[in-house]
């Protein structure tokens, strides 16, 4: 499947997990602007990402970033958060903030499926 997207999966399934790591760990780390905007662009659209669903009728934008997508009721906060989010993450959540994020959350909550 990782042969489909090039090195788009591994960057953001890479970067994803490591975060997840970090946050649970209590471990802070500012990813680099460039590689947060590559997996914000990939991650809407990629099936293994599994975003397309939770993003369906929102709009997203990074407040630290250039980089937004979709329409509807918009969801606001870092790129690292908005890509967690995406990643179907509860523990960015309370990083974001915008009419859409009660629906966000809502999906997230709900789980896959």
């Amino acid at each position: 499947m990782t042969a489909l997207f090039g090195g788009r999966i591994a960057l953001t399934d890479g970067l994803i997990h490591h975060q997840d790591i970090r946050r649970a760990l209590g471990i802070l780390r500012e990813v680099p602007a460039e590689r947060v905007l590559a997996a914000l662009r990939f991650a809407p659209g990629a099936p293994p990402i599994g975003a397309a669903k939770r993003l369906r009728g929102l709009s997203f934008a990074a407040t630290d970033l250039a980089w937004t997508t979709g329409k509807g009721p918009a969801v606001e906060g870092p790129g690292e958060a908005l890509l967690m989010a995406m990643a179907g993450r509860p523990a960015a959540l309370p990083e974001l903030s915008g009419p859409g994020l009660a629906t966000l959350a809502a999906r997230i909550e709900a789980g896959p499926g």
